[in-house]
C-alpha cells in the first residue's frame, strides 16, 4: 500500500527544500504524492528555483481553492502532509483553524484526523507571536521541523546542505532514506 503524502508550498523563502523533498518522494514507488500551493508560492519558486512551479514538477498540483482535492477530506485517508516552506502567516492560520485555502484545509484535516503534519518554518528571527503559533501547532499534534541544516556530515554543496533537512523530513514521514549522513556515520 502506498503512503499518501501531500506537500504544501507557501510563499516563504525556502522553495529549494520543497523542490528537493518532492523529487525525493516522487522517485519512490511506495508514495502517492500531491502538491498544493499558496497564492504567493509560485512567485517565490520563480525567484529561488527558477522557472514556473507548475512546469517544474511532475506531480499533481491542486489549485489554491480547489476543495475537490482528495486530501481536503479525512475520508480520503491521506496519511501525511509537509508544509515546506511554511510561512508564519500560514502557520498562524493552521494553528487557529482558519481553513481558507486548500493548503490550510488540508493541514486542518491532518490535525483533526490525528495524522502526520510537519511544518517547516522559514523565518528568522522569530517573534513571540511566531513562537506561540508554533507552540500551538506542536500542542495540536504537528511536528515543527525548522529548516536548520546540520553540518556534522560535512556537506560540501548547497544541495547536500538542503538534503540534511529533507532527510529529516523523510524520516518523519516514516520512510527510509540515505539523503544525508547520519550521526556517527560521518
Amino acid at each position: 500500500m502506498k503512503r499518501k503524502v501531500v506537500v504544501g508550498i507557501t510563499g516563504a523563502s525556502g522553495a529549494p527544500y520543497a523542490r528537493r523533498l518532492i523529487a525525493a518522494l516522487r522517485s519512490r514507488d511506495d508514495v502517492e504524492l500531491a502538491v498544493c500551493v499558496s497564492q504567493t508560492a509560485p512567485q517565490v519558486w520563480a525567484l529561488e528555483c527558477g522557472g514556473d512551479l507548475r512546469e517544474s514538477l511532475d506531480v499533481p498540483i491542486w489549485g489554491v481553492r480547489d476543495f475537490t482535492a482528495p486530501f481536503a477530506s479525512g475520508s480520503a485517508r491521506w496519511q501525511a502532509m509537509v508544509v515546506v516552506p511554511c510561512s508564519m502567516g500560514t502557520a498562524a492560520r493552521i494553528a487557529h483553524g482558519i481553513s481558507d485555502t486548500l493548503l490550510t484545509r488540508a493541514a486542518d484535516v491532518m490535525l483533526k484526523e490525528r495524522r502526520a503534519l510537519i511544518v517547516v518554518p522559514r523565518e528568522t528571527p522569530l517573534s513571540i507571536v511566531h513562537l506561540e503559533n508554533l507552540l500551538a501547532l506542536a500542542r495540536a499534534g504537528a511536528v515543527v521541523l525548522p529548516a536548520m541544516p546540520s553540518f556534522y556530515g560535512k556537506p560540501s554543496t548547497l544541495d547536500e546542505v538542503i538534503d540534511t533537512v529533507v532527510a529529516r523530513l523523510v524520516d518523519h514521514l516514516g520512510l527510509d532514506n540515505a539523503l544525508a549522513a547520519r550521526w556517527g556515520s560521518a
